[in-house]
């Protein structure tokens, strides 16, 4: 017979049908909200708004909805409105409740998996909009269906009565409403951000030509008391989306080639462009979720895109005289692509659930990029010469790059080269314990080399600024010693089992890669192009949250027996109110320049000690705007970086 065990004197417990837990209705999301909604925090907090929205879209993609809605109300509740079909209100009839109140409180309730009412529908975790419901302190759904609005309100998930008629609508008059207030129980973070909401309503209007989306800010108004609106609509669906991406980069064909196909069971829908630099920058989506992670459609397409140019280029003799070969790589230097499926019945995998893995859409995407690519090709002659041409610049400049990156892998530290002189290590050998500073100029490397904690702080002094790697070609990248230094010291090589172009992290040194300029004009733009460098070059650096950049203090405030550093205007200005009753001319005030011109003890205490320092972590909330911003602020093209300084000037700040 088996015995109950005792564990560290505990008392001895039976373990029987009773200690088994079931949770009824939506309590398994509150229990376990991040199972459902990925996590609760800023994203999870946003993926709510995303559910009730997909919900209004699936309406769109069945053909019953053309404008959605969005409104953040002052209290950071949510308000959803579409003009669909509006939600059945009968009573469903295995439940004997009516159909709102199921889709609301059921998980896995609604009309996405009856394929006779949507044949293919958005949201990557299936589970709706009852999952809203349940991380709601209050929630109200109204109908307008049939000529009457219905109306039902809920409370953590629960109905805080039936459904009721409130009023009538013409028969014109449809669609649904759902209001909803995120419960502060669940959520860390109950404020909802603009422009996280816009940039998910921006990328639905692309992927879904004809909806109007806007969306509205209750708590931001002008000076008239009208609230902040911004509307996002796209006649002509992704062909926009790649203008827009594309639009700080220099064009080398000024054609979108649209290619769509719907006749098979996977709809395909691409549009694609070449620019003249030689960044590849393509966006995949499966049912409007964009798999970040790629998937067996991103697969096809590449397959068809190489295929066709590689015939083409054949056929028409270009490549005869090439010296080097042509790989696949090289047939997607400088292409924009957003490439979009439909498909019935998706299965995702990955780290984040957002790799499309359905076999069947590597040969419908394939065939469809094919058939379209050829015929275009051979329509446009002139820009498909253009289009052959660069990718043997790009296959003669992959060729100078692949000799120029072995000094990356040849000299990595673990690879006999030895460390960059300049680093100045630390003892600790665990990289999870570890950072490095990258530190502007030699003085404030001097600095912080005597401040730091030799256990586990390394210093690289960086002398001048880098390489602008968003104009040059890659083979001058890895020629340039700092950038070779950079890899070097960090342990970073090129390539992997996958692909031979990508970073290999397996050797990476240091988890903490910490950029520490001076608190002007020159150190911010220092900053920019260490940032360029490692979202162009390293971005799994910044993807796995390695990336920070140090915020020294702007001044040291004294007065008599009181001192203190200020990050900012707005600190100073508070210990001028605090200690010398707001006069200035009573405060002894340093503004520090330059990391140079504190002595180590003050570099350590303000900026580099763990316990007080201040680090902002680098992060891609959204890898299509990040791509367009340092085209724009690093690229080749001045009039979009004039406009943006001039749209944005109000908001600087100069330096005195």
């Amino acid at each position: 017979m088996a015995e109950d065990y005792n564990i560290e004197g505990q008392e001895e417990k039976q373990y029987s049908a009773s200690n088994i837990q079931v949770l009824e209705g939506l309590e398994a999301v509150r229990k376990r909200p991040s199972m459902y909604i990925g996590d609760t925090h800023i994203k999870g907090l946003h993926h709510l708004v995303s559910e009730v929205v997909d919900n209004s879209i699936d309406e769109a993609l069945a053909g019953y909805c053309d404008t959605i809605n969005v409104t953040i109300g002052v209290d950071d509740s949510i308000t959803v409105r579409d003009n669909g079909r509006g939600i059945p209100v009968d009573e469903h009839e295995k439940l004997h409740k009516s159909a709102l109140e199921v889709v609301m409180t059921v998980l896995h309730a609604g009309g996405k998996f009856d394929k006779g009412s949507y044949k293919v529908s958005g949201g990557l975790h299936g589970v709706g909009v009852s999952c809203v419901n349940a991380l709601s302190d209050y929630l109200r759904a109204e109908v307008r269906r049939s000529g009457k609005v219905y109306m039902q309100e809920y409370s953590i998930g629960k109905p805080k009565g039936p459904v009721t008629v409130i009023g009538d609508c013409t028969e014109e008059e449809h669609g649904t409403t759902v209001i909803f207030h995120p419960d502060a129980n669940i959520f860390q973070e109950t404020i909802y951000q603009f422009d996280l909401l816009a940039k998910r309503l921006r990328d639905l209007a692309f992927l879904n030509a004809g909806v109007k989306l806007t969306l509205t800010d209750l708590r931001n108004t002008g000076e008239d008391g009208v609230p902040h609106t911004e509307e996002y609509f796209s006649q002509t669906g992704l062909d926009d989306f790649v203008r827009y991406i594309d639009a700080n980069k220099e064009p080398l064909i000024n054609d979108v080639i649209h290619i769509s196909n719907n006749k098979g069971e996977i709809p395909v829908e691409v549009a694609m462009t070449y620019n003249t630099s030689f960044n590849e920058n393509i966006s995949s989506y499966v049912n409007n979720i964009n798999t970040i992670e790629g998937g067996t459609h991103l697969t096809g397409f590449r397959r068809g895109l190489g295929a066709t140019l590689k015939k083409y280029a054949e056929d028409s003799r270009m490549l005869e005289k090439v010296k080097v070969e042509v790989k696949p790589e090289d047939f997607r230097q400088g292409l924009t692509a957003v490439v979009s499926v439909k498909v019935l019945e998706p299965q995702f995998e990955g780290q984040t659930k957002t790799k499309l893995g359905n076999t069947e859409a590597i040969g419908a995407v394939e065939v469809s990029v094919r058939e379209a690519l050829k015929n275009y090709l051979e329509e446009h002659p002139t820009q498909a010469k253009s289009i052959v041409e660069k990718i043997i610049l790009a296959a003669t400049a992959r060729h100078a790059a692949e000799n120029a990156r072995l000094k990356v892998t040849r000299k990595s530290p673990l690879a006999g080269g030895g460390l960059p002189g300049k680093l100045t290590d630390c003892s600790s050998k665990d990289p999870a314990l570890t950072e490095l500073f990258i530190v502007e100029g030699d003085s404030a490397g001097g600095s912080a080399k005597q401040g730091r904690d030799r256990q586990f702080q390394a210093i690289l002094p960086l002398r001048g600024k880098i390489l602008n790697v968003e104009k040059a070609l890659e083979h001058k990248i890895f020629e340039s010693d700092s950038i070779v230094t950079l890899f070097r010291a960090l342990g970073v090589t090129i390539g992997t089992d996958e692909d031979p172009k990508e970073p290999n992290l397996s050797r990476l040194r240091y988890h903490r890669v910490i950029i520490m300029t001076d608190a002007d004009v020159d150190g911010a733009h220092i900053a920019t192009l260490l940032m360029t460098f490692f979202f162009r070059h390293i971005r799994p650096i910044i993807e796995n949250g390695y990336l920070y950049i140090a915020t020294p203090p702007l001044y040291k405030a004294t007065k008599g027996n009181h001192e203190e550093y200020c990050w900012n205007d707005m600190q100073l200005r508070s210990f001028i109110d605090s200690y010398a009753a707001g006069n200035e001319d009573q405060v002894k005030i340093q503004r520090y320049k330059g990391l140079g011109e504190m002595n180590a003890e003050q570099l350590w205490e303000t900026t580099m000690d763990p316990e007080k320092r201040l680090l902002k972590r680098v992060n891609i909330s959204d890898a299509v705007e990040a791509d367009r911003i340092f085209s724009m602020l690093m690229g080749e093209e001045v009039e979009p970086r004039r406009k943006f300084i001039e749209e944005n000037a109000t908001y600087a700040t100069l330096d005195t």
